[in-house]
């Protein structure tokens, strides 16, 4: 945020911060610190932005008339749902537009109506792609980039948050799951690993593999081999196949 309100003194009158830094500043998961900072031009501008800013020259309409958000002016939530999807990699666009979903900055239905509206536009294909693969229930970024590299992978679908009921008792609600195959998979982020909460998630995964669920964890480092982590699910998937679930 610090970035954006940094690179807001400096763009000049008319051009709004857009896409991912947008997305961001209206309430959307966050950029990473070395992420650069989105800024959106219309003509006739042609300002280039000091290193740490990205520069998107595009057409802005009646319909984008930036907002300001107790901050740097930025364009509406709808635009800023293209921008992302047509400037992002798809798992990051759909991590953030999962937020944005969540959020109630734009709904699903808005959505396909946008695709409508810019038929024809520069990125169409991109945004139809991650439009497509958009899911609200997910609940954080890496959620979305597992389910999506899933997708991707050509594996089957998961079901986000799903609520886990075993013999009529209720037992947890898990990031994302394959009924079919009683396989999930758990993100574990950084506040898992405090003292309290880590014995409360370890305990609670034991009662999900003792009512015959297969439980893949994973932590932020895992992310960072996606192919592997696609494999290691696929396997677990096909293994459930095997044994009848």
């Amino acid at each position: 945020m610090l970035h954006c309100r940094a690179a807001a003194l400096l763009m000049p009158r008319g051009a709004v911060l857009g896409g991912r830094s947008a997305a961001a500043v209206l309430g959307a998961p966050a950029p990473s610190y070395g992420d650069p900072v989105t800024v959106v031009l219309a003509a006739p501008l042609t300002w280039r932005g000091p290193k740490g800013v990205r520069v998107h020259r595009t057409d802005l309409d009646g319909s984008d008339a930036p907002w300001e958000v107790d901050g740097p002016p930025v364009t509406p939530a709808l635009r800023t749902t293209w921008d992302v999807a047509v400037l992002e990699p798809t798992p990051t666009a759909v991590g953030v537009l999962d937020g944005m979903v969540r959020g109630r900055l734009t709904t699903k239905g808005r959505l396909v109506s946008l695709l409508d509206r810019r038929a024809g536009r520069w990125g169409l294909r991109r945004a139809e792609k991650a439009f497509d693969l958009v899911d609200g229930p997910s609940e954080s970024p890496p959620e979305s980039w597992v389910r999506v590299a899933c997708v991707l992978g050509g594996l089957p679908t998961p079901v986000p948050q799903y609520e886990v009921v075993h013999e009529g008792a209720w037992l947890a609600r898990v990031d994302l799951a394959w009924p079919d195959h009683r396989v999930i998979v758990e993100y574990d982020g950084e506040y898992h690993f405090e003292g309290v909460q880590i014995v409360r998630d370890d305990a609670r995964l034991q009662r999900l593999v003792a009512a015959g669920w297969t439980v893949i964890r994973l932590a932020a480092a895992d992310l960072r081999a996606m192919d592997d982590v696609v494999q290691r699910i696929g396997e677990a998937l096909r293994t459930a196949t095997a044994v009848g679930w």
